[in-house]
């Protein structure tokens, strides 16, 4: 399991909300200088968000998400706000390695298929949900700002089978917390979908890194659940996760990069 060192930028600089909420913002400063100090601290990838961009469905921080993988020589993966053709181009051949598609992904599921064939191993697509009273679950758009009426299971149905390179399934009321992940809610998804996950929300300690590295679940009957496109044999004996972010943890000084990267070893 890889860890993802995040780093959520507003308004040019690096914050991290509190359950997805605008209102409950705190400042990290210079988010260049965050991200070379997660990566000279060790960090396989950087997992930048343009919040700004989620909510307006336009580029907001686009020259912050440029410089910062041109800053560091490791991996960067990149969401919010990403919802053409034309924004995936710029992003990938300015040097991110992997873009994240959130609300496209309900409103041209087409295209992210498109994209995903035209980019292989490079598209991946961001699930943040919502969990109902009754134990449902909504996936939320637009900034988190709006409920889609789709549960994260009719979501994982439709992309299966398109090639994605990951989807990040963010629990928005554990986000910014460091209350602990959902760990039923992703011991659910991993049953769900052959695509790999990368596990976001909750993260507080080198303890939860650790119980998100051993999480393991059985595949389901789900017709929908087919072998990734570079695993035609299957595979699909037991489901484990392939990534998980963090970023509250870290800025607050829960842990240091290395500790999350040891702690990713099952």
């Amino acid at each position: 399991m890889d860890l993802y060192p995040a780093i959520d930028l507003r308004e040019g600089g690096a914050v991290r909300l509190t359950q997805g909420d605008f209102g409950r913002e705190s400042r990290y400063g210079d988010p260049v200088e965050l991200a070379r100090r997660f990566s000279e601290g060790g960090a396989p990838w950087l997992h930048v968000v343009d919040l700004d961009a989620a909510r307006l469905g336009r580029p907001a921080n686009r020259s912050t998400v440029l410089a910062i993988a041109r800053a560091v020589d490791i991996p960067v993966q990149t969401g919010g706000g990403v919802r053409s053709e034309t924004d995936v181009a710029e992003l990938l051949q300015g040097g991110l390695a992997r873009v994240i598609l959130g609300t496209v992904a309900l409103d041209r599921p087409d295209l992210v298929g498109e994209l995903a064939r035209r980019y292989p191993g490079r598209v991946a697509v961001g699930i943040d949900y919502r969990r109902e009273p009754d134990g449902r679950t909504e996936v939320a758009v637009r900034g988190w700002e709006a409920g889609s009426g789709t549960s994260v299971t009719e979501l994982l149905d439709a992309l299966g089978g398109i090639g994605l390179a990951a989807v990040v399934v963010t629990a928005i009321d554990r986000d910014g917390t460091m209350s602990g992940p959902d760990l039923d809610g992703l011991r659910q998804v991993l049953g769900s979908t052959s695509i790999p996950v990368i596990a976001s929300g909750g993260v507080g300690s080198v303890t939860d890194i650790a119980a998100l590295a051993h999480l393991e679940a059985s595949p389901s009957s789900s017709p929908n659940l087919s072998p990734p496109a570079d695993d035609p044999a299957g595979g699909l004996t037991v489901r484990r996760l392939s990534g998980a972010v963090t970023g509250k943890a870290l800025v607050e000084g829960a842990m240091t990069v290395e500790e999350g990267v040891a702690a990713c070893a099952r």
